[in-house]
């Protein structure tokens, strides 16, 4: 029984202390991923048994090479620069890919039809502001107001007799507040800027060297505007329509007047070989453009044109004889007309052209309608109820209706009144010196605001998704003819009663017509759809790494495993953390019974404990015995 133990003691104590633990710790090690891998989900070790098994079986070209020559380190190196390079190219498509597709853009369809098309809306003005009866005494007043001030300021006498002058100083009582805010508001010449130090009688400054204008003050005159003109024709035609919009602000109902002659304006109406009559136009009249007619803008009975040409349009014989109803006002002669859808007003400043006198001008038309997409893929409005401006005009939403209603509500939020030539929100009135002073001075610094967008009119208004536009073209050829005007004049004479002054420049003729039935279609759809996008994006992972949808998926499951393990090992790591900071335990010899009551709700759970055999040599009996040369004959005899 003795050999035994001391030839095992013999031999355990061979094998060092720090080589047991490390070979006990290294079994309990296995013993765990032995037990972690017979788990339903299964999580790697470490984040290099996840790489390499990902690298080893996945489908995504190169990923293989980065495990499979681990041996040859530089192509190991090579390959592992080659892959990421590969996938840094690839997300980088990926995000041009993105921001196109979150640009929205479009492409433009361009669509042309074939059909009956249903003829537009003509509106035709006299050029001839009309002089009404109600106001044509203030009207007369400042006729000889304007003749005086261009004799002193000009010396030009409009034939201004005396007689006409004496019997406006005569009635200077009746019309003192006429003269009192013509006075305020004067015409001036100013000097040039490089005359400025000239005295105003040196005799080396001609008259031609100043320029002219009139100057608006405010209420309080602390603060003037200068409106400077290098024309005296535009300053007096600027500040004769200035004072001519304050007297027509005083009638209530001018606008409403309707002292319209068709007959003496519209020679000849007729549309697809008929004749026209009343129940085809309406009648307006516009400040300075006249009695105005729209034809066709009775949504009930729209025109159709039957046949493109000439012959199948509106053809109209017009007056442009200058009846002098203004001469201050209307310098032009001729007639101005506008082509327009039926849904929208005329602005005859912004579409409209004039027609020459003694001139026969044929209009051709194209229609073109243009459809936008709204949201995300254009700035435009379906209806204008998204736009933050109100519709002060009874039509639908246009561009130009919504900037010119986002001018007069800002008038009169900051001027207090209304400019005459737009409409009247509810609960206004319209700007008249006799009521509001300055109200001059404050319309051209809010139009110099205006222009310049600092109210912010030009963004708020944006384009409709839906318009129609109609592309003109003009030829012009002289009518009459010089062997036939003798007979046409007489014609017209016999039948309208017209007594002709002046051949060449009493009347001119006008032929709207289409020029084909063709029209044209603008329309937008998307560039780039998700479907273009999943193929774009398919294209660029298969050109950069040959795989397919599954491909992507194990890659998503890289992620994930990544993203598990990043947990576990913060888990792990966090655990130690708090257990290396715990208070220590008591010794196992305390009288304090706490450590058991700590320790006594685990004993449900398994615990595996390592123990650990610390083996000694036990010394031989003959080493209880006094050391001397007398053991060495006890040893050898046993």
């Amino acid at each position: 029984m003795g050999t035994a133990p001391r030839g095992g003691s013999v031999k355990t104590g061979k094998m060092p202390e720090g080589e047991k633990t490390r070979q006990c710790k290294q079994e309990e090690e296995h013993r765990q991923k032995e037990e972690e891998r017979e788990g339903l989900i299964e999580f790697y070790g470490s984040y290099q048994e996840l790489f390499q098994f990902f690298c080893s079986n996945t489908t995504i070209h190169g990923a293989i090479r980065l495990v499979c020559s681990k041996k040859n380190k530089m192509k190991t190196a090579f390959w592992s620069v080659l892959f990421f390079l590969t996938f840094g190219l690839m997300y980088w498509q990926f995000g041009i890919l993105y921001r196109e597709y979150f640009s929205y853009p479009v492409n433009l369809n361009l669509n042309l039809n074939s059909d009956r098309l249903t003829f537009p809306a003509v509106t035709l003005c006299t050029l001839n502001p009309y002089r009404y009866s109600a106001i044509r005494k203030k009207l007369d007043e400042l006729d000889q107001i304007t003749h005086q001030t261009l004799l002193d300021l000009y010396d030009y006498n409009m034939s201004l007799a005396q007689s006409d002058w004496s019997t406006l100083s005569t009635r200077k009582r009746s019309s003192r507040s006429l003269l009192h805010h013509v006075q305020r508001h004067p015409l001036r010449r100013q000097k040039r800027d490089n005359l400025v130090n000239l005295p105003e009688n040196s005799p080396s400054v001609d008259k031609n060297d100043w320029k002219i204008g009139f100057v608006l003050c405010s209420e309080n005159n602390k603060d003037c505007f200068h409106q400077a003109y290098s024309s005296g024709v535009d300053a007096v035609r600027e500040w004769y329509s200035f004072h001519y919009i304050n007297i027509l602000a005083q009638m209530p109902d001018a606008k409403a007047l309707d002292e319209s002659d068709f007959e003496n304006f519209i020679y000849a109406c007729r549309f697809n070989e008929a004749t026209c009559d009343k129940a085809n136009y309406t009648h307006f009249h516009h400040p300075l453009y006249g009695n105005c007619y729209t034809f066709n803008d009775n949504s009930s009975s729209l025109w159709t044109s039957s046949l493109p040409g000439i012959n199948n349009g509106l053809s109209l014989v017009v007056r442009t004889e200058q009846n002098d109803f203004i001469p201050l006002l209307s310098t032009v002669t001729g007639a101005r007309v506008m082509v327009h859808d039926q849904n929208e007003p005329a602005f005859m400043d912004d579409g409209g052209f004039n027609v020459r006198p003694g001139i026969e001008t044929s209009i051709s038309m194209r229609k073109e309608m243009t459809v936008r997409l709204g949201g995300s893929y254009s700035d435009c409005t379906e209806d204008g109820s998204d736009v933050p401006v109100q519709n002060l005009y009874s039509s639908r939403y246009t561009e130009q209706v919504c900037i010119r209603s986002c001018f007069q509500l800002n008038m009169v939020e900051r001027c207090g009144c209304a400019y005459y030539f737009y409409p009247l929100p509810a609960g206004a009135e319209y700007c008249d010196y006799t009521k509001h002073v300055a109200w001059g001075y404050c319309y051209y610094k809010l139009l110099a605001e205006f222009k310049a967008d600092v109210l912010g009119c030009f963004h708020k208004c944006r384009k409709p998704c839906k318009m129609t536009e109609y592309q003109l073209s003009a030829g012009y050829s002289r009518w009459p003819s010089a062997v036939s005007e003798d007979w046409v004049f007489y014609m017209l004479s016999q039948q309208n009663k017209y007594n002709i002054t002046s051949k060449r420049n009493g009347v001119a003729k006008v032929n709207i017509f289409f020029e084909e039935w063709n029209y044209k279609t603008n329309g937008e759809s998307p560039a780039f759809t998700v479907v273009t996008l999943l193929s774009q994006l398919g294209n660029q992972w298969s050109l950069w790494f040959g795989s397919s949808v599954l491909s992507v998926m194990e890659l998503a499951e890289l992620i994930l495993d990544f993203i598990a393990i990043t947990f576990i090992l913060a888990l792990r790591w966090f655990r130690s953390r708090r257990q290396h900071l715990s208070p220590p335990q008591p010794p196992p010899n305390s009288h304090d019974n706490t450590a058991f009551q700590d320790e006594a709700p685990g004993l449900s759970a398994p615990h595996r404990f390592t123990v650990e055999a610390v083996v000694t040599m036990l010394p031989s009996y003959n080493s209880l015995e006094p050391r001397g040369p007398s053991r060495d004959g006890e040893v050898g005899h046993e």
